[in-house]
């Protein structure tokens, strides 16, 4: 897979499978912890959290009704079609890096730094709005005991007003548990990846069992004449650089509906991919991290449909709450005392997400580094003790701390689903060429039904991305320009790639 710099761009040089895996064995190779049970604990730490004790809740109220139902379906089938792409990328390739690896291995240089940059962006802002839904739920849970953080000390400083894009003041300094939260899940990554899959572990299981008791219980209490009328803002909801195609819209012309609602929702599913980026720490990779990516989604994909069937039969969709959905559907049916554990249930939930997300950004920094395109004595020095990207994880802490601490969490999302689907978009396509140049490489898990299963990734991911506010396609477009500022400043010229080939 060497790339010839006399016939091809140097921004296209392909970085070759064999180099890929001979760095991984260097001095600097992260240590192989996790098993098949972990990886998969660690994706379902990372899906499950705000997208279930928090996003159903707005997006039923305003978007979709009772038909959320189908647009998760939607949402996750989307996301199995990546998904598959994803897992024979990561049996090939198992190294840190996810999607930019593979993108450096099939598309070449350009494209990788694309990627990493939107990983990046995906992980570093979907952390900084989930440590601000974090503070939110924990100030919940600890207001049922008396405890109240002072209002000076408990939210951003800023407000944002979606309908005119402005931000205005809300009187605080700055949102003290968001930071708090951020600061301890920097100190537990910076320890080690066994103490923060230990850890994951056991949050995963206490929202599992949160979300199994929801379930088990809320299903007493449906009444499916709240089920109807199930489409109520209709079944598509799709547009193209903000000009509506199909369906209805709101007041301020966003796009509503089912098909709308699985491209607001999706932040829910951000996260299975996080699993590719351990691949360099699991014991068997081309066994263990495919079944952690499938298997994590598949049983998330089930919870949700569920969870949400659930809440939209107990509680008309217009009655739902949009900040804490699912504690207030068992207040609405008498069950109070039900309240508290189900908050303290989502602390645990968004704090499993938060490790997670956190844990995946400095893997990437990582595989950067290592290729020059960012200075390998920060964000490639691995700790001799913890072997664990050490330097590139606080730098990361103090970037989510600082969003977290200084802005709102309606700002924070904006970038996160469309930044997640043209990183699937990429690695869908990515499949597709590997398989045309290279069908003789190694593939220990094979994506069935190609082509039909990475076209149809690339189309459905393109669909939710177009189904999105146009404001959302002019964020990604200023990101990306930021990030190819950066490139040709700093990375082009100090590539490994370029210079070996010079």
């Amino acid at each position: 897979m060497a790339n010839d710099p006399s016939t091809s761009s140097q921004l296209f040089a392909r970085k070759p499978l064999a180099l890929l895996l001979e760095e991984a064995k260097g001095e600097n190779r992260l240590r192989r912890v996790l098993g098949p049970v972990q990886l998969t604990a660690l994706g379902i730490g990372a899906i499950i959290g705000a997208g279930i004790f928090v996003a159903t809740g707005a997006a039923a109220h305003n978007i979709a009704g009772p038909s959320l139902m189908l647009s998760y379906v939607i949402a996750g089938i989307t996301c199995i079609f990546a998904a598959l792409c994803y897992a024979e990328f990561a049996a090939m390739v198992p190294v840190a890096g996810s999607a930019y690896t593979y993108a450096y291995a099939t598309l070449g240089e350009l494209f990788a730094w694309i990627i990493g940059w939107d990983l990046i962006l995906e992980y570093g802002v979907s952390s900084a709005a989930v440590a601000t839904g974090w503070s939110a739920y924990f100030q919940s849970a600890v207001s049922k005991i008396g405890i109240h953080i002072p209002k000076i000390l408990s939210e951003s400083p800023w407000k944002y007003d979606p309908a005119t894009g402005h931000f205005a003041s809300t009187g605080a300094l700055f949102n003290l548990p968001a930071i708090v939260i951020v600061v301890i899940i920097t100190a537990i990554l910076v320890k080690g990846i066994q103490e923060s899959a230990t850890f994951n572990g056991v949050m995963v299981a206490i929202k599992v069992a949160a979300v199994l008791f929801v379930i088990g219980v809320g299903a007493f209490f449906i009444n499916t004449t709240n089920w109807h009328p199930f489409a109520p803002f209709g079944w598509t909801g799709i547009s193209f650089f903000g000009h509506r195609v199909a369906g209805m819209a709101d007041g301020g012309g966003a796009p509503i509906g089912t098909m709308a609602g699985a491209a607001i929702i999706f932040f829910a599913y951000i996260g299975f991919d996080s699993v590719s980026t351990h691949a360099e720490e699991a014991k068997n990779p081309q066994r263990d991290v495919p079944i952690g990516i499938i298997v994590s989604l598949l049983v998330c994909t089930v919870l949700y449909i569920a969870v949400v069937a659930v809440l939209t039969g107990m509680v008309k969709y217009s009655n739902l709450d949009i900040a804490a959905p699912v504690s207030d559907a068992f207040k609405q049916k008498g069950m109070g005392w039900a309240e508290g554990l189900i908050a303290t249930a989502g602390v645990s939930g968004i704090t499993s997400v938060l490790l997670v997300m956190m844990l995946s950004g400095p893997r990437v920094f990582l595989a950067m580094a290592r290729d020059g395109l960012l200075p390998k004595a920060t964000f490639g020095d691995v700790h001799p003790k913890f072997r664990t990207p050490w330097k590139s994880t606080m730098l990361v802490g103090t970037f989510v701390g600082a969003l977290a601490g200084f802005l709102p969490i309606d700002a924070l999302l904006h970038l996160a689903n469309i930044g997640t689907l043209l990183a699937f978009v990429i690695v869908c396509a990515a499949v597709l060429i590997m398989r045309k140049k290279h069908p003789e490489a190694e593939r220990p898990f094979r994506c069935p039904w190609v082509p039909f299963v990475p076209v149809m990734g690339v189309l459905s991911c393109l669909m939710l991305m177009f189904s999105l506010p146009v404001a959302n396609w002019w964020r990604l477009i200023a990101w990306l320009a930021l990030g190819f500022v950066i490139y040709f400043a700093y990375g082009r010229r100090h590539s490994v790639m370029r210079n070996q080939s010079a």
